[in-house]
């Protein structure tokens, strides 16, 4: 990024196994953006879908970012899924969602700028995922 440049705004869309901690899911962003080499700053807000309402790790790590966590159910999902760039039978079997890490980032985009794009697809480490999106 060239110096004077104004960040774009990011949304992260998280996928996680239960017990899922906020380490591993704060290791992951911060991987993600070191790819992209942007800083923390540049995320505006995280999200999950709504299965995950009672996931302690992601509400930490909203809580450590001081960003807020918005959750989706499957069917504002929905809407998103010609824009993955996978589908998971599994995450579909578990959450009535094709992909929760790319179409939850892409709904956040979504609702806070009028338009999305998947940024950096999802990115796994143990036992969580993440995508990144933005405004087109």
């Amino acid at each position: 990024m060239q110096p004077g440049a104004a960040l774009p705004a990011l949304y992260a869309g998280f996928g996680c196994r239960r017990g899922c901690p906020a380490d591993t899911l704060e290791a992951l962003l911060r991987q993600a953006l070191d790819t992209l080499g942007l800083p923390l700053s540049a995320i505006a807000g995280i999200a999950s879908i709504e299965l995950k309402a009672d996931e302690a790790g992601l509400h930490e790590l909203a809580d450590r970012l001081a960003r807020p966590l918005q959750l989706f159910s499957p069917a504002q999902l929905q809407p998103f899924e010609p824009l993955l760039s996978h589908r998971s039978a599994t995450a579909f079997a578990h959450s009535g969602c094709w992909g929760v890490a790319e179409s939850t980032a892409l709904a956040l985009a979504y609702q806070a700028q009028g338009t999305a794009l998947l940024l950096l697809p999802r990115l796994t480490l143990g036992p969580a995922t993440l995508a990144l999106a933005c405004s087109r």
